[in-house]
């Protein structure tokens, strides 16, 4: 027992040495670590200068769906929209994190990248917007199959080539990645906030704009196609009984003129104008009803309408993230200098194993 505490002892009294050792070892080298700490310092400093600061637009909006009626059905509804089940809800394509997951689809995305805006008294697309930010025109000057790759705006999908799929694919990819994010802040509150990054002020600003009204307007077409094609068929059967009604009017008036001053025992020759008056009292029962029915239509169209709301919207200056100069400075001189340390520690080992 008395041997294995002394040998204890003793490691532990030549882990204190070794460790003065070491100390002393690295004191030795203090010149080498600090002017490597002070190239880091500069590395950063000169860093802070080239990077770009990344600037956020932030839009939150509401949405109200009046199909489920008002009061407890309308908050059902809204609820459900956001992924909060109170029960009682209808089924809807949209349901849980499905709207969320909308902004963020690649349709959409791809779309609003498409939306034209002015920027520098040009009309482009945000496509091209997007690429002239990262520069890349110039590295495409040597590659024949990008150099004449253009994105103008409001360009039908299908027209792209291979070669345009693959760059919006890219461009879809930094942003999910990176530049996009739509969420709660607060599961308590039903507002979604759509935040956009990007280094361009006036980008991040444009974009989720016109994110925001590319989804919107999918999600109105989508929500409310049903009645939006019964109301455009109950209008196409009224046109259709209403100019059969004229056409009947028109037919009693001319059967009654062939008749005139008719000889009354030459009934038959009264028949036409008859059923020309039965046509009449048809076809006005029929094009009441219809209109009837296409009022209806109107008002369903509007309770199953969706809303939405927006509450805020980007204003610019937007917010700025900028790699600071003090941040620059120490993160690349303790960098710096840890790396050097280690460096250090590593030679003096490989010096002891040969």
């Amino acid at each position: 027992m008395n041997e294995q505490n002394s040998n204890d002892e003793i490691s532990l009294k030549e882990l204190i040495e070794k460790g003065k050792e070491w100390y002393s070892y690295l004191l030795s080298q203090w010149k080498i670590i600090l002017l490597a700490g002070i190239i880091g310092a500069a590395l950063g400093l000169a860093y802070s200068f080239i990077k770009k600061p990344v600037y956020t637009a932030t839009l939150s909006f509401a949405l109200e769906d009046e199909k489920g009626g008002g009061g407890l059905g309308g908050a059902l509804g809204l609820a459900s929209s956001f992924g909060i089940d109170l029960g009682g809800g209808g089924g809807s394509i949209f349901t849980g994190s499905n709207l969320t997951e909308l902004f963020k689809s690649r349709s959409m995305v791809e779309q609003t990248l498409l939306t034209s805006v002015v920027y520098k008294d040009k009309t482009i697309s945000l496509a091209e917007m997007y690429i002239q930010e990262r520069n890349w025109r110039e590295k495409w000057e040597s590659k024949p199959q990008l150099k004449t790759i253009q994105f103008l705006p409001e360009t039908n999908r299908k027209y792209f080539t291979r070669v345009h799929d693959s760059i919006l694919g890219v461009m879809y990819d930094d942003l999910s990645k990176s530049g996009l994010t739509v969420g709660q802040k607060d599961k308590k509150i039903a507002i979604i906030s759509i935040d956009v990054n990007s280094t361009n002020e006036l980008f991040a600003k444009y974009f989720t704009e016109a994110l925001v009204k590319n989804v919107s307007d999918f999600y109105i077409a989508t929500k409310s196609k049903k009645a939006r094609l019964n109301m455009a068929i109950l209008q196409r059967q009224t046109d259709s009984i209403r100019g059969e009604l004229n056409g009947a009017i028109t037919g009693v008036a001319v059967a009654n003129d062939n008749t005139f001053m008719l000889n009354p025992a030459l009934n038959v020759r009264r028949a036409p104008s008859a059923r020309r008056q039965v046509d009449v009292q048809a076809n006005t029962a029929i094009l009441t009803e219809l209109v009837k029915q296409s009022e209806l239509a109107k008002v369903t169209l509007r309770k199953e309408t969706p809303l939405i709301q927006v509450i805020d919207q980007p204003i610019l200056p937007l917010k700025k993230e900028k790699f600071g100069k003090v941040k620059g400075i120490l993160l690349g001189g303790i960098l710096a200098g840890f790396l050097v340390v280690m460096a250090l520690i590593l030679r003096r080992i490989l010096k002891q194993l040969v």
